[in-house]
């Protein structure tokens, strides 16, 4: 077991996740549809994701929330996601860091849906 605390960790993070997801049932085809060929640079850009909000290293810029506003998801596919992130997590990582990150994946999961049943239904999008 390996605890978080490079760029190094959060690679394998999420490379070993989304590999899980790609394969999922629920999550596979929403992901590969949406993503398509561009594969590498969803997972470039979630290495900087993870890497700032678990290492503080500020490479990350965006936003989370929008492209995953239009799509047909809701509180079982996020339920499944966080099933699949924490899998992954208590299959290569320990200490305070992994707990952290499983904490911070069940808030955004948490917004996320919120947010999402909100602008799916007034048929609105937030302001970018």
């Amino acid at each position: 077991m390996r605890t978080i605390i490079s760029l190094i960790d959060i690679q394998l993070l999420v490379d070993s996740f989304y590999e899980k997801v790609r394969k999922d049932t629920l999550l596979g085809p929403i992901f590969n549809r949406q993503i398509e060929d561009r594969w590498p640079q969803h997972l470039e850009r979630m290495y900087t994701f993870w890497q700032t909000v678990l290492l503080q290293e500020h490479t990350y810029h965006g936003s989370p929330f929008a492209p995953h506003m239009r799509l047909p998801i809701g509180e079982p596919h996020f339920t499944r996601w966080l099933q699949l992130f924490y899998k992954t997590i208590d299959e290569n990582f320990e200490g305070s860091k992994a707990e952290e990150a499983k904490w911070r994946a069940q808030k955004m999961a948490e917004m996320f849906v919120v947010k999402i049943d909100y602008y799916q239904t007034r048929n609105s999008k937030p302001l970018l």
